[in-house]
């Protein structure tokens, strides 16, 4: 094992990145996939992008170094990553193996509001052409750095990676004292496994 987190038992061990390789590693008999069809994880992931696209501009720019609490990352870099987790996943559905590192790659230092919109909606628009093309059947295999994956497992932890991030970018912006019209409320946080804090603790 070469990144966390890793969940062992004896002399046996499993990435903790996957519900269903956790539940079936300890033997629980729990439900573990997804609630939401890959349909309506399209809905959601789309609307968590728009979300996001209506968010970015409001953030002033001489505030896009300051870091997000609690790790060293930037709101620019946040702004970026909460559609860069998006792109890998479209990646791993033309075979490009999803890798850790595809999450740690960072904008451009002086990457402005601007730059950072034009980037979430080329990546958008790339989702919608790839939904709408239909190669989309939620058991096809994609390759990850912690084992094969369906696409709907995948959909699922890219959908409520996405919508984390832009949980955080709302607060980050009512951090800075910018009002913003919540474009997401708390239905739209339902039936997806989020952590219960918006920021680790």
């Amino acid at each position: 094992m070469r990144s966390v987190p890793v969940l062992s038992r004896g002399d046996k061990f499993t990435f903790g990145q996957s519900t269903k390789q956790i539940v079936d590693f300890l033997g629980l008999n729990e439900r573990s996939g997804p609630e939401l069809s890959t349909t309506e994880l399209a809905a959601r992931v789309d609307k968590y992008m728009g979300a996001a696209l209506e968010l970015i501009p409001l953030m002033p720019y001489d505030r896009l170094d300051t870091f997000v609490p609690g790790r060293p990352r930037s709101y620019r870099t946040l702004a970026f990553h909460l559609f860069r987790v998006i792109q890998a996943f479209l990646d791993a559905n033309q075979g490009t193996q999803l890798e850790q590192a595809h999450f740690r790659e960072e904008p451009a230092p002086d990457a402005d509001t601007a730059a950072l919109v034009a980037y979430g909606q080329g990546v958008r628009q790339r989702f919608q052409a790839w939904w709408q093309a239909g190669d989309t059947a939620a058991s096809k295999s994609l390759p990850t750095y912690y084992g094969a994956q369906t696409l709907h497992e995948l959909m699922e932890r890219t959908t409520w990676h996405c919508g984390q991030h832009v949980r955080q970018y709302m607060m980050l912006l009512e951090k800075e004292g910018v009002t913003h019209s919540t474009p997401l409320k708390a239905p739209d946080f339902t039936r997806l496994p989020f952590p219960q804090n918006v920021w680790d603790g």
